[in-house]
């Protein structure tokens, strides 16, 4: 897979926060900020294919069903 670069602008207070995150977790901003996207990237992928599946009629009569085999509770 190859790489591209990404410009970006932030404000000072952004950035220091990010550079505290980063740190924090013994990270440079860069392996951070893309670790960050990469995981929401994931995130929203999971969420679509979770979507996907309700539509289409979810996950069966399982996910409305307890650990015992009554009916589970909905909150």
């Amino acid at each position: 897979m190859g790489s591209r670069v990404l410009s970006l602008r932030l404000d000072d207070e952004l950035l220091e926060r990010i550079r505290q995150h980063a740190a924090k977790r013994g990270m440079s901003v860069q392996d951070y900020v893309v670790r960050t996207l990469v995981r929401e990237d994931f995130d929203e992928r999971f969420q679509s294919s979770v979507d996907a599946t309700e539509r289409l009629g979810g996950w069966g009569d399982t996910a409305t069903e307890a650990a015992d085999g009554s009916p589970a509770a909905h909150g």
